[in-house]
C-alpha cells in the first residue's frame, strides 16, 4: 500500500551557485559516497532527498547525510535504508522506498514513493 508520494525539482544553475558559494554544502547534504559525483547528479540526489521528506511528511531525527542514495550495477538508484533513516521507516511501518531521478535541460527532478508492505 502506498503511504506517501513526493516529487521535487531543482534548478541546476541555482544549485551550482549554492554549492560554489558554500562548499560545505556537499558535506552537510551528501553522504561521503555521494560527494564526488558531478553536480547534476548531486542536484538529482538533493531533489530525491527533498521528495523523500515530502513522501514521509517529515524526516524527524534524520539528517541529509542519512538519506544516502546508491546505484546498483545497472545504475538504478535506491535509498540506503539503515541508521536513522532505517529506524524512522521501521517506526512508520514503511517497508519499501522507490526513487526515480533525472536531469536534463537545466533541471533535476526526482520522485519518491513510500510503500507499506503487508
Amino acid at each position: 500500500m502506498i503511504v506517501g508520494l513526493g516529487v521535487d525539482v531543482v534548478d541546476l544553475a541555482r544549485f551550482e551557485r549554492a554549492v560554489s558559494r558554500t562548499p560545505r554544502l556537499r558535506e552537510r547534504l551528501f553522504a561521503e559516497s555521494e560527494r564526488s559525483l558531478p553536480l547534476r547528479s548531486l542536484a538529482a540526489r538533493f531533489a530525491a532527498k527533498e521528495a523523500l521528506v515530502k513522501a514521509l511528511g517529515d524526516a524527524e531525527d534524520v539528517r541529509w547525510v542519512d538519506m544516502e542514495i546508491a546505484s546498483d550495477a545497472t545504475g538504478n538508484p535506491s535509498f540506503v535504508v539503515e541508521g536513522p533513516l532505517g529506524a524512522l521507516l521501521a517506526r512508520r511501518g514503511i517497508g519499501a522506498l522507490h526513487v526515480s531521478m533525472s536531469h536534463d535541460a537545466g533541471v533535476a527532478v526526482a520522485t519518491v514513493v513510500a510503500e507499506r508492505l503487508p
